[in-house]
């Protein structure tokens, strides 16, 4: 079963890349920008059936990209989380409390987040302090 999982994970993810290589470029906008205005001014495209079918197109087209952008989101969102990982873990003085804070609830983001807060206030009343 995992193999399965991980075989339609890698055949997704290929295909994810070459959606979002075709689906992001200007040439792929410039197309479908004529290809509306080509519909639009045609008296096919006021047919009721030519209309329905154009409809249904968009509609499943719009549905599958949403998927291809989603996985997209993810991956960046992923390689985010473990870039600000390793820049956390390498700077010394920073907490590793932050490290995978994307697994943690929003309470717990809640109170490390106030944590900062008193943390960066006693820093500056020092810094204030120092300078006096």
């Amino acid at each position: 079963m995992k193999n399965i999982y991980r075989l339609t994970e890698t055949i997704f993810e290929k295909f994810s890349n070459v959606a979002t290589a075709i689906l992001g470029n200007s040439i792929t906008f410039i197309i479908a920008l004529a290809m509306i205005t080509y519909f639009l001014s045609s008296k096919a495209f006021y047919e009721q059936e030519t209309h329905h079918m154009i409809r249904d197109i968009i509609h499943s087209v719009t549905f599958i990209t949403l998927f291809i952008i989603q996985k997209s989101f993810n991956k960046f969102a992923a390689l985010l989380h473990l870039k600000v990982n390793e820049l956390v873990a390498s700077h010394e003085p920073a907490s590793n409390a932050v490290i995978h804070a994307e697994g943690k609830t929003e309470h717990e983001i809640t109170q490390l987040s106030k944590e900062y807060i008193i943390d960066l206030a006693e820093q500056k009343k020092e810094e204030e302090e120092v300078k006096i």
